[in-house]
């Protein structure tokens, strides 16, 4: 482990734990070793005990300690190579005949040499006061004596004071006469206070007197001998170790999580315990790193992939049940249920090191959590929550309180862990093993775009060559291209618009982005990043770039409105900035932005989830937004920001007359005051209208009267995003984490869209004797006039069907409720007419549903049965024939050994009765 330690005036001190072996102790080593530590521990965090004359070591029986966590800090000795250590038992028992370790009645007398230096404490050689620690009662201060100064008494002047003497400084300050002063003087450094040395120091906030490296000159009798062999140098080393403790502490936790995740999955062994640490580590904790970072980037994943579950496994829900659904498992009570059901908030560093609670061997936690005492401890640690300013209390166990909302973050953070660190597949099987389902099929891709060729009849509507050279991308499914423009007003084509795109496209739009600003900067501060990715990813952003790309022109609506509104709004947009003014212009039409996010979702579907290839073209829609050329925050932020900074008062009185809203802002402070009113149909607009008119305000001389805070150069604030980014070195934009395999989605059994002429759907009229087929020139699915004749069923109730067969066709007329069966017995290897030598079944029930304007076939898996190694599946397809709207054909397959036969079964089925019901060519 290396550990970069933070000190005084931007001083640093790289520190690394390095093995060196074994080291046996014996029974009183082990005993010499304790009080050692309990030696230090109490000088440097409890030194009042030293005051005192006596000061007794060994008193607690540390073996029957509650704490399960031992280790001895000692001094060690290194060889001439560096690598082998040793304890250095010399130093540990000079320190410890200190006479202040012994009862006065111990202490033996020495006799004096004519070389002593007479101390308070009576006469002391040069070799135990040098390299020793003293006290000075006078300023009720510890120093390290490094020297005696033979050149110098307290006759000398006192520092740069020039005549006046140590001796008059004594008098003058202390009303202290010296008896000795001829005596040399001692050089000294203060005994340190032991500071957080894990985050980064603010000169400011600490004192020179504790922090500089500084030394003054003592007379020998204001001082008392405490520890001979303490040296400012093994102080020094010292004032590290509570620090490095405690991130040893916090990575040993993070390595047993590590050790739990890697039993539970082979993934888990993925992700380095630095990184574990990064994601359990808050930003409470005040470290130079915490889990923001990490959990901006899950949160992002997450929200793609279970969106990305939950598109494929319901093709029917629509962009509102879509959303629900994923809101119920990424919000944050979810995550903090799953959380606490897999123990993870045990693991979580949420308390900032306080070195006056750093509790070792030799200094126990005085509170021992027992059921005699958890009651007082929860009840002022819930005191320290709700009070941030509180100290937070804690016990012999360790515990600590927790927000919710910090467990869940904790989950997003992990997920980004394993991103970073590994990719999406060991984020995916982090995901699993806390209870979260992200998995799908291939053939879940494949069905959606199969089923995506009900909107091919729509390309006479655009031109779908130029729309694909404005993306930069040709689509192998153009269904998929023709959903992404079809607005929810527009239903001429039976149903189904782009939303379901949208959703998805939100989603990889979302973690793309995310992905670019972590890595292009990766010293960003989260709560920056936050506001970058604000600033990218909204709808306005979005819609520019859909005008941009003219993307207006291929939207397939059927609103007026709509369409005005979008007619105004782009040109608005062509009208250059200097004539705008400072009003926002017509609103920004949602639709627009839409069309971005459902291109993007339609180009992951046709690439089979390459999310390569969306990176590719989404730097290519967003490269003006990730510029950053223009960036603006939030108008309203950026005032309450001012107000606050300066303590004015900042009030937006709202009121409303018909469908408008009318917004009176006012500024009162410290000789300020203004006002500002507009009215817009939107609150929130007319808000920020008001804040531009604000900032817009000038002085007499023509200077802005209202700056943001970050231009105001009396206020100490933080650079503003602008100047962060400025002063940024970019990285390379990487895609982080995706090492999924994209799936093949180019079905060679699909009829190409070069081969398909389009054309108005078939219109018949459906009667019960026979059903005549329009003549239809070309190659679809409507092809030569038939006539057929009526096929006659057998009519039965559905619940008369002979047991132990399967009714391969099952009709059912809406007005009567009554069921027709068609019992059949067909396999694979019956030659139907246009059989699967040429499409799957699936495939060109798909085509003809589409070309004829029905709803796509539902495919239902409607029966299991047979032990899990011999499992058989039984699948209808339903399908809704236009034609006959009271009508619905139900067509069931026989029992088979996989779904996909199953399901293609049920296909022949529904392909058989649409030939003999006349409704396809036989040639069809």
């Amino acid at each position: 482990m290396e550990l970069d330690l933070h000190l005084a005036h931007g001083r640093s001190v790289m520190t690394e734990l390095v093995p060196s072996g074994f080291a046996e102790f014996g029974k009183d080593e082990i005993l010499l070793a304790q009080n050692f530590q309990e030696m230090f521990l109490k000088l440097v965090l409890d030194r009042t005990e030293f005051v005192s004359e006596f000061v007794p070591l060994g008193k607690h029986d540390f073996s029957r300690s509650s704490s399960s966590t031992f280790y001895l800090l000692l001094p060690v000795t290194l060889g001439n190579n560096y690598k082998i250590a040793s304890i250095d038992w010399r130093t540990i028992k000079k320190c410890l005949s200190s006479p202040v370790f012994k009862a006065p009645g111990d202490a033996l007398g020495r006799k004096s040499h004519p070389s002593d230096i007479r101390l308070a404490s009576g006469f002391k050689s040069i070799s135990d006061i040098k390299n020793s620690l003293v006290y000075a009662p006078y300023k009720s201060t510890f120093y390290f004596i490094t020297d005696v100064v033979q050149e110098r008494n307290a006759y000398s002047p006192y520092k740069d004071s020039g005549t006046l003497s140590y001796v008059d400084h004594l008098i003058k300050k202390f009303h202290i006469h010296l008896k000795y002063p001829e005596q040399q003087l001692l050089h000294a450094k203060p005994l340190f206070c032991l500071h957080n040395l894990l985050h980064n120091r603010k000169q400011e906030d600490s004192g020179p007197q504790q922090l500089d490296e500084y030394f003054i000159d003592l007379p020998p009798e204001l001082c008392e001998l405490k520890v001979i062999g303490f040296s400012k140098d093994i102080g020094s080393s010292i004032s590290l170790l509570p620090s490095i403790m405690h991130r040893l502490e916090n990575l040993l936790v993070a390595i047993e999580l590590k050790h739990v995740l890697s039993v539970s999955f082979p993934e888990g062994a993925e992700v380095t315990a630095e990184r574990v640490l990064e994601a359990l580590t808050t930003e409470k904790c005040q470290e130079r790193f915490s889990l923001e970072r990490l959990e901006i980037l899950g949160d992002a994943f997450l929200k793609f992939a279970v969106g990305r579950h939950f598109f494929l496994l319901h093709n029917s829900l629509d962009e509102g049940g879509l959303t629900r659904k994923r809101s119920n498992v990424v919000n944050n009570s979810n995550l903090f249920k799953l959380a606490t059901r897999s123990n993870l908030q045990v693991y979580i560093r949420d308390q900032s090191f306080e070195p006056s609670q750093f509790f070792a061997l030799g200094r126990p936690c005085p509170r021992i959590c027992g059921k005699e005492t958890i009651g007082a401890i929860d009840s002022q640690g819930l005191c320290s929550v709700n009070h941030t300013n509180s100290s937070e209390v804690r016990c012999s166990k360790g515990h600590h309180w927790l927000y919710k909302k910090t467990i869940a973050d904790v989950v997003e953070s992990l997920i980004g862990a394993f991103i970073v660190d590994s990719g999406f597949k060991a984020a995916t099987a982090f995901l699993r093993w806390i209870g979260i389902q992200v998995d799908f099929e291939p053939s879940q891709v494949t069905e959606v775009c199969i089923a995506s060729t009900r909107y091919i009849p729509l390309s006479a509507c655009m031109d779908i060559a130029a729309l694909e050279n404005s993306l930069g991308y040709q689509f192998v499914h153009k269904g998929l291209l023709l959903q992404a423009f079809v607005h929810p007003s527009y239903n001429k084509h039976g149903g189904g618009c782009y939303q379901r795109l949208e959703f998805l496209g939100d989603a990889v739009l979302d973690y793309l982005i995310t992905s670019y600003l972590y890595s292009v900067y990766p010293k960003l501060k989260p709560g920056q990043l936050t506001d970058l990715r604000s600033v990218s990813v909204n709808n306005k952003a979005f819609a520019n770039v859909a005008v941009d790309r003219s993307f207006h022109k291929f939207l397939i609506c059927d609103s007026s409105s709509l369409s005005e509104a979008i007619k105004v709004y782009v040109d608005f947009s062509d009208t250059p900035a200097s004539e705008r003014g400072l009003l926002d212009g017509p609103k920004c039409p949602k639709a627009l932005g839409d069309l971005v996010e459902s291109c993007l979702g339609a180009i992951l579907l046709d690439t089979g989830f390459n999310l390569n290839r969306v990176w590719e073209i989404m730097l290519s829609f967003l490269k003006p937004i990730m510029s950053f050329s223009s960036l603006q925050l939030s108008p309203i932020r950026e005032l309450r920001e001012l107000c606050q900074a300066h303590t004015w008062d900042l009030r937006f009185l709202p009121s409303k007359k018909g469908k408008t809203y009318s917004i009176q802002a006012t500024v009162e402070g410290n000789n300020v005051c203004a006002t500002a009113s507009s009215t817009s149909l939107n609150k929130k607009d007319a808000i920020r209208i008001c804040a531009k008119l604000i900032f817009a305000k000038t002085d007499p001389d023509g200077s802005p009267r209202f700056q943001p805070t970050h231009a105001q150069g009396n206020i100490p604030k933080t650079k503003s995003l602008e100047e962060v980014l400025k002063s940024s070195n970019e990285m390379e934009a990487k895609l982080i984490g995706y090492d999924e395999t994209p799936i093949d989605v180019v079905l060679p059994d699909v009829i190409g869209f070069d081969k398909l002429n389009v054309q108005e759907p078939c219109r018949r009229n459906f009667n019960s004797k026979m059903h005549i087929k329009e003549e239809r020139n070309g190659d679809s699915s409507c092809i030569k006039p038939v006539l057929q004749p009526h096929l006659h069923l057998k009519q039965s109730k559905y619940n008369q069907v002979r047991p132990g067969e399967i009714p391969a066709v099952m009709l059912t007329h809406k007005p009567e409720g009554i069921k027709y069966g068609v019992f059949l017995k067909f396999s694979y290897s019956e030659n139907l007419p246009g059989g699967s030598h040429e499409a799957t079944a699936r495939a060109r029930l798909y085509e003809i549903c589409a070309a004829n304007y029905w709803e796509p076939p539902l495919f239902e898996c409607c029966n299991e049965e047979g032990p899990s190694h011999l499992k058989l599946f039984t699948f209808k397809v339903v399908v809704k024939i236009e034609e006959a709207p009271d009508m619905i054909l139900e067509c069931f397959g026989s029992p088979h050994g996989n779904k996909k036969a199953a399901a293609e079964h049920a296909a022949e089925g529904a392909l058989w009765y649409l030939r003999n019901g006349g409704y396809i060519s036989s040639s069809g």
